[in-house]
């Protein structure tokens, strides 16, 4: 169940932390490291709440108490954010898969940095959109690209290095897939406008106003728009297959949180007045 957060008083503050779990080794001959990043990639949050009396702090231990600890959930956002940038005029936005090529002859090209395919599956990309490549024999040409330039439906040049790579069968090109840092949106309704660097967006669960938060990134590069379509480059990387057409929150977005342990504790003095804090933690579902 997701609990109604109070809206009064507001928080004093709210720090928050993006957690990665990432593993680094170094060579005790060459000094060389190697770095594995895993998949476990999310937001806590540390909130505190400013002193109060006893009327507006029943409003908070009421909504303390009904999270059961760890049992339900809450949405929250980055308060200090809690209006976009951008001038994307409409509420959501939509995922869509522009390419989606699970079995596709891939040629590398390092000296122009051009991904070659054997059929036209970039017919609907543009330059600024955003494509996942993996299959590819050297793990340089694999990951996620940004399109720079669009050469024909069957070649891009993409924003890094390659390594010369000819004719490998098999190899995949999706867009909204794990692991990806870059989004390919389009527009819901008759919205418009631009994306800036720094907006935050929720993705959601479903092809509907009404879904839940599953993850909650940051744009971190102005979004490219082409027509009614966006390519989006965000942080953190996503944590799982976005099914096209889910909605994505762009206006006072949220994502879904608990609270990181099942104590919950608030203070009270001589003068009756309460002081309240917590920490929270992303929900990760799956």
């Amino acid at each position: 169940m997701i609990i109604t957060v109070p809206t009064s008083p507001n928080y004093a503050t709210v720090s928050f932390t993006l957690n990665r779990n990432i593993a680094a080794s170094r060579s005790v001959f060459t000094n060389r490291q190697r770095i594995q990043e895993y998949d476990g990639c999310y937001w806590t949050a540390q909130v505190t709440l400013p002193p109060m009396q006893r009327t507006d702090a029943l409003e908070w231990t009421t909504f303390l108490t009904r999270l059961q600890g760890v049992k339900n959930t809450f949405l929250l956002g980055d308060p200090s954010h809690t209006t976009n940038s951008g001038t994307y005029n409409d509420d959501h936005l939509a995922t869509e898969n522009r390419v989606n090529d699970t079995s596709e002859t891939l040629t590398f090209t390092a000296s122009t940095s051009t991904i070659t395919a054997g059929t036209s599956i970039f017919t609907n990309t543009f330059a600024g959109d955003f494509i996942v490549v993996s299959g590819a024999t050297n793990d340089d040409n694999n990951g996620t690209f940004k399109v720079t330039t669009k050469t024909s439906a069957t070649a891009v040049v993409v924003d890094r290095t390659l390594v010369d790579e000819s004719s490998t069968a098999n190899c995949k090109v999706r867009q909204n897939i794990k692991g990806a840092t870059g989004l390919s949106l389009t527009r819901v309704g008759s919205g418009a406008g631009t994306i800036k660097k720094g907006d935050y967006l929720a993705i959601l669960d479903a092809a509907a106003t009404t879904g839940d938060p599953v993850q909650y990134v940051m744009v971190v590069e102005d979004a490219t728009a082409s027509s009614t379509d966006y390519g989006v480059r965000i942080e953190p990387k996503l944590r799982a297959d976005i099914t096209a057409g889910h909605y994505v929150k762009f206006a006072t977005p949220k994502g879904q949180f608990r609270l990181a342990s099942n104590q919950v504790s608030w203070s009270v003095n001589q003068a009756s007045i309460y002081g309240l804090s917590f920490t929270a933690v992303e929900v990760i579902n799956g």
